[in-house]
């Protein structure tokens, strides 16, 4: 193999196994997802997508997201997928969980709090989808991701 060009040699390699690399204890890999659109700076959608991420820990529904940018919540959901590549609620709820793990590696704040101010209402309500897209719980992901707090020396 080329270490030089790993998916041409890997490519011309018939029964080769190419797989991504073991985690040990059984940790899923996390990448944070950033603000990704297609929309353009000065666009409406856009301008609708900064201001739901200033407002995750409130209810957002589609007719909400839709009447910020001036839609109809059918239009919007059109134009919303063509943007983006996913709905407004797959959307929202990846955004919510980024806020709640950012929240759990750099605070201290109890877990109750953190399902409230990223949307999520309740506490069980965020584990259910930490353990769907993580595979994990908030605890648990906390004790595995925080940050240490700098020492006053």
């Amino acid at each position: 193999m080329n270490p030089n060009f790993p998916e041409v040699t890997a490519s011309k390699e018939p029964g080769a196994v190419h797989a991504p690399p073991y985690r040990r204890g059984g940790q899923a890999q996390y990448v944070e997802t950033p603000l990704s659109t297609r929309a353009e700076a000065g666009d409406q959608l856009a301008a609708t997508l900064e201001w739901a991420m200033q407002r995750l820990g409130q209810p957002l529904p589609v007719k909400v997201l839709a009447a910020h940018c001036a839609l109809s919540p059918r239009h919007f959901t059109r134009r919303f997928r063509d943007a983006t590549g996913t709905t407004p609620h797959q959307w929202l709820l990846t955004q919510r969980l980024a806020l709640a793990q950012r929240l759990l590696e750099t605070t201290d704040q109890p877990i109750d709090h953190i399902a409230a101010s990223a949307g999520f209402g309740t506490p069980a309500a965020m584990r259910l989808q930490f353990q769907q897209a993580l595979d994990t719980s908030p605890a648990a992901y906390r004790r595995t991701f925080r940050t240490p707090a700098p020492s006053a020396a």
